[in-house]
């Protein structure tokens, strides 16, 4: 059974890197569902194939690169002697004749993950972890293979890269992987290619989370005043919201933690008058001010420089201002209550 589900996973790889993929987008999926959200997966060493120590702190520091830098509500790992999910170490490895590693899954509930041996013997040369050979030049640091087996068994599959491989970075889930001392080598953290898709698949952990800058998702703002028809001198209350405009599991959530600003508009454009500050809710800003002539209101987010979300600005409201003073009244900048 175990073969068998490992073939199937094959068949369906080659399907997925066939297929066309945008470089630079979210890495795609591999088959066979999605774990639940916030899934506990444990794992424990094969009996009859176990790590040796320096391998075990390699594979569980993994899995700390995994827990930490997810950004997302995709599955963390943890050890556990009673777990179903083996993690085998030796020479049965069911990986192909380049494979230094390789991992199944079926979800909901089970995967396996197999590491060749040290010193294995490959058309190309000999096999060296970088944890059991003492580090040298052309060895493969296991801590970055297994989190590239660990994103697998999340569902992502590998990163469409430029012909020049500029973009390796952008991703630890990679067809090929790079010896000591190459760029890359010693990833301990999911790039930002594989951080998109996890939070494409399984959403962020909270309201406040950064977008993957691999990402470019839709924001959508609207604005609303507590009163639209005042008398000079009266305040008002004027309340946005920003959410995501985005697909799946990106869409419509609210975002919280941004700069709303509220504009007003100006013979010459738009101009900000305030920034918004948070309210209670989710995804909500709130100012108020004392407008003193009739004016047209927008609320405006401007896209962070490191975030993977777009620009928007809501719809325009017009608060009409009447005049308590008698003949043409002064224009006067608004006042302004935070």
């Amino acid at each position: 059974m175990r073969r068998v589900l490992i073939a199937c996973v094959a068949a369906v790889l080659t399907v997925v890197i066939a297929g066309p993929a945008v470089a630079h987008g979210p890495d795609p999926l591999v088959g066979g569902g999605l774990f639940a959200q916030n899934k506990v997966l444990g794992y424990r060493w094969a009996a009859s194939g176990t790590p040796p120590y320096d391998m075990k702190i390699a594979i569980h520091s993994a899995r700390d690169d995994a827990n930490t830098t997810r950004r997302s509500q995709a599955p963390t790992y943890e050890y556990d002697t009673g777990a179903s999910n083996v993690i085998y170490y030796g020479t049965d490895v069911p990986c192909g004749v380049n494979g230094l590693a390789c991992f199944s899954r079926d979800p909901p509930g089970w995967f396996g993950m197999w590491f060749r041996e040290n010193g294995h013997r490959f058309d190309w040369g000999t096999l060296k972890w970088c944890e059991l050979s003492g580090s040298p030049d052309g060895c493969y640091e296991a801590e970055t293979i297994a989190l590239d087996e660990l994103g697998h068994v999340l569902g992502l599959d590998h990163h469409d890269n430029f012909d020049d491989d500029s973009d390796y970075k952008d991703a630890v889930v990679q067809t090929y992987s790079r010896t000591k001392p190459k760029t890359g080598y010693d990833a301990h953290a999911f790039g930002r290619c594989d951080v998109a898709t996890l939070q494409q698949q399984y959403d962020l952990p909270s309201y406040t989370t950064t977008y993957s800058t691999c990402l470019d998702v839709p924001t959508y703002a609207t604005l609303a005043a507590s009163s639209t028809a005042v008398h000079a001198g009266s305040m008002v209350t004027f309340t946005s919201t920003l959410r995501s405009d985005g697909t799946g599991r990106l869409s419509n959530n609210p975002i919280s933690a941004r700069v709303l600003v509220l504009q007003q508009r100006t013979s010459s454009g738009w101009v900000d008058v305030v920034t918004m500050s948070p309210a209670s809710s989710a995804g909500t800003y709130t100012t108020s001010l004392t407008p003193r002539v009739s004016q047209d209101y927008r609320a405006l987010f401007r896209k962070p420089s490191g975030e993977g979300i777009q620009t928007d600005a809501s719809g325009s409201v017009t608060v009409t201002v009447t005049a308590t003073c008698t003949g043409t009244c002064p224009r006067v900048a608004p006042v302004v209550r935070r």
